[in-house]
């Protein structure tokens, strides 16, 4: 029996509309569950740690340490609650600690994806032995800040100015480092391509990701087992109409080609899940004073933990040669 070719026309029809809203559907489940507040809570987005049995023991142990010595000192640190307002009018908060010296250094502690302020404390305990005042924001659509949309350093790009505003808007002559982890990483790398005030002396990356695209093409083959074509093009889309930004135009390796301040680049050797390659691939593109760290064991955003002593070493010698 044959099929006509009207009617063979009406079947493909009829499949590619299946395929294409099979497409759309899976696109903006995608960006749902990406990058809307607390949509995924609950489901682990990272693959299981590569680190060692030895290396996650003495993690565990220094995770400890770090916690306690971060405690006592909290308990003496005068905290104050800061506030901005972003371009797009979200109400963005933040901590804001004021050494007690008439320090004019100043360290903007960003944070990773699904997690808050508070992460950041046992970074800021080693800035405050400096003294250093400190600023640590809850990024948009994270711990007190408003926002629907998770920005993933893109959209936090554009706040991190604002955060530096304020800072500036306390004491213009202050000196400034931004540091990040995972995506806060991301977060500083992109702020890295703007163009900054000369406050800005350093840019610290802590595990942050080459790109958005690049990041979530790997979540998508590991937790999906899909393809890039066609599911992650269009969420690529869903996200520019629903969140304002797309995947493809959020890029820390495309804005650090452009940053004119120095950078240090921190990644773990065990990181699996924004994997260590990506750390090579950023320290090449930068065009400015640069220094590599790769702590070896360590697991992603693990480096400090791995190895305490180590890591601040390598930051606070790396800043000491652009601050005044």
């Amino acid at each position: 029996m044959r099929i006509s070719i009207k009617k063979l026309m009406i079947i493909l029809a009829v499949i590619l509309a299946v395929l294409l809203i099979t497409d759309i559907l899976i696109g903006n489940y995608l960006v749902s569950f990406a990058i809307v507040r607390k949509a995924n809570k609950g489901k682990s987005v990272a693959p299981e740690s590569a680190m060692t049995s030895e290396a996650d023991k003495i993690k565990e142990e220094n995770i400890k340490l770090l916690s306690e010595q971060t405690q006592i000192w909290m308990e003496s640190a005068s905290v104050k609650t800061a506030e901005i307002q972003s371009d797009d009018g979200l109400c963005l908060k933040g901590d804001m600690i004021n050494s007690e010296t008439d320090s004019r250094l100043w360290v903007i502690l960003v944070h990773g994806y699904q997690a808050q302020k508070g992460y950041m404390y046992d970074y800021a305990y080693y800035y405050a032995e400096k003294n250093f005042n400190i600023l640590l924001p809850d990024m948009r659509s994270h711990g007190e800040s408003e926002g629907s949309y998770i920005g993933m350093g893109w959209l936090d790009r554009k706040d991190l100015l604002k955060w530096i505003a304020l800072i500036l808007e306390q004491d213009a002559q202050a000196e400034i480092i931004l540091h990040g982890v995972s995506m806060g990483g991301a977060t500083v790398m992109m702020t890295a391509g703007e163009t900054l005030p000369e406050n800005i002396k350093a840019v610290i990356d802590d595990c942050g990701y080459t790109s958005v695209w690049d990041i979530f093409s790997d979540e998508l083959n590991y937790l999906f087992q899909l393809p890039d074509f066609p599911f992650l093009y269009t969420a690529d889309k869903i996200s520019k109409l629903r969140a304002g930004y797309s995947f493809s135009e959020a890029s820390a390796l495309e804005q650090i080609r452009k940053t004119e301040v120095p950078v240090m680049f921190i990644h773990g050797s065990a990181d699996n899940f924004v994997h260590t390659e990506m750390v090579y691939q950023l320290y090449d593109a930068c065009p400015t004073q640069k220094e590599l760290y790769v702590c070896e064991n360590a697991g992603h955003a693990l480096s400090l933990y791995m190895n305490p002593e180590v890591y601040n070493q390598k930051v606070f010698a790396f800043l000491d040669n652009y601050l005044i």
